[in-house]
């Protein structure tokens, strides 16, 4: 009797609700809450304010239109290692994907750490156990994914549709909550950012601060393409969902922002480092503490649910394409790439052990950038070389639209190297040496071919 080949195909069950609720996870987090304060720091006028939050949101639509088109034209699980490998060849390919894979990871290692954070906040007994906290909350939630996608995605269905919930809560309750409470603490008036000239240095000063809160809160749209060979439909389902993403959340962020300039004045939001919380304090008579808290350990760990589903694709589709055997690439009888995840979630849990929280959110702030500069030119590339491939969606006003994105993405990049220098040498020094990988990756897959 022959031995019965491992299952190495995912299974198509994924639905457009689940899409949503997926990328809807993976952008919504705890910058929302906290970094209003920093945009409103900056800028100093209110209108200025929301024109950066809609400008912002304007961007991540344009994004999730340039890359909607590549996630219906190459329908495969990998994300941006599809695209960079299609584009530029193996080498190149393995490099994003490595890329991709370890920004991935580090993003589940830092919201771990936040979880304990916000959980100590909660329990009192539970601080100083941060690091246990975090491998365990990890750890918890690979279980879950170890039994199949159809538990992991209805855990990110379930969290996700709380954390909307409460935020549309918290931000109905600002708008219509009276005005800022006379006598309340005095904060100096920040500067305005709209009286100063229009090309100025500080005017520009002051958008690069405020874009760089804005850009890095968006981050997240594109988590339905990491699952697309899962999704039913997804040709039309995955480019439709990730739009989707972008207008709700751009429009939650404009009106909680809204809502807080409602109900906080404006020196007091500027001076503020978790927002949420001082709106939350005028709009409930008590616990507003609590409810922030439990708000934001909510998105964390819709978060790292969401991230733990698309990393291990990441890494399943590189390993897929030759890079290891087919015991590695098994899929378990209910869908889950069970290799890719044990390899993520063991790095992932390594990383809560050695690294710093502080340090891992400045290397994730340079690589998450280097995904957009390789989907937006593998979009240029294979428009130019590959004109008749079936693209069942275009995006709108190409060549103008990406090419926007390309060099927003690509001054982001700059700005957050000059702001850390260390780290983003370090961050890149970090990608090229998967070059040599790269490289015997490439050698690996022509001999087999």
């Amino acid at each position: 009797m022959s031995a019965v080949a491992p299952r190495t195909s995912l299974s198509r069950i994924l639905g457009f609700g689940f899409s949503i609720a997926l990328a809807f996870g993976g952008t919504i987090g705890v910058g929302i809450l906290s970094l209003p304060g920093e945009v409103a720091a900056a800028l100093g006028d209110s209108r200025l304010i929301i024109g950066i939050w809609i400008a912002g949101g304007v961007y991540a639509l344009m994004g999730a239109a340039s890359i909607a088109e590549l996630a219906a034209m190459l329908p495969f699980a990998g994300g941006f290692y599809v695209y960079a490998r299609r584009a530029f060849g193996l080498t190149t390919g393995f490099v994003v994907g490595w890329n991709d894979w370890v920004l991935n990871t580090l993003t589940i290692s830092y919201a771990a750490l936040t979880v304990s954070v916000f959980l100590a906040s909660l329990v009192p007994a539970c601080t100083g156990h941060d690091t246990v906290i975090a491998v365990a909350s990890i750890g918890l939630l690979t279980v879950l994914h170890w039994f199949g996608i159809r538990i992991g995605s209805g855990v990110q269905n379930v969290v996700s549709g709380l954390v909307g919930t409460l935020l549309v809560v918290l931000a109905l309750g600002c708008l219509f909550a009276p005005g800022p409470a006379p006598g309340g603490a005095v904060h100096p008036v920040p500067p305005s950012a709209a009286d100063l000239p229009l090309f100025s240095a500080g005017m520009i000063a002051a958008l690069v601060v405020a874009l760089r809160s804005v850009f890095v809160t968006y981050d997240g749209w594109y988590m339905a393409i990491y699952l697309v060979e899962e999704t039913v439909d997804a040709t039309r389902n995955v480019p439709r969902a990730m739009i989707a993403c972008a207008l709700l959340v751009t429009t939650l962020y404009v009106v909680i922002n809204i809502g807080f300039l409602h109900v906080l004045s404006l020196p007091t939001l500027a001076a503020s480092s978790l927002p949420a919380a001082d709106a939350a304090r005028q709009v409930l008579s008590g616990g507003a503490a609590q409810f922030v808290t439990f708000l934001s350990l909510c998105t964390v760990l819709g978060l790292i649910n969401a991230v733990l589903l698309g990393a291990p694709r990441i890494l399943f589709g590189v390993m897929r394409d030759g890079l290891a055997g087919a015991g590695a690439i098994r899929v378990s009888e209910g869908g889950t790439p069970r290799a890719s995840l044990a390899v993520t979630s063991v790095a992932a849990m390594a990383l809560v052990v050695a690294a710093p929280r502080g340090r891992l959110i400045d290397v994730a702030a340079v690589l998450f950038v280097l995904n957009y500069v390789a989907g937006y030119a593998a979009l240029f590339v294979l428009r130019w070389r590959e004109p008749d491939l079936p693209r069942p969606f275009k995006v709108p006003g190409y060549p103008i639209t990406p090419a926007l994105v390309l060099l927003g993405s690509l001054a982001f990049l700059v700005a957050a190297i000059a702001d850390n220098v260390r780290t983003g040498i370090g961050a890149l020094l970090l990608i090229a040496l998967a070059a040599p990988a790269g490289w015997w990756f490439a050698r690996k897959g022509a001999a087999a071919r």
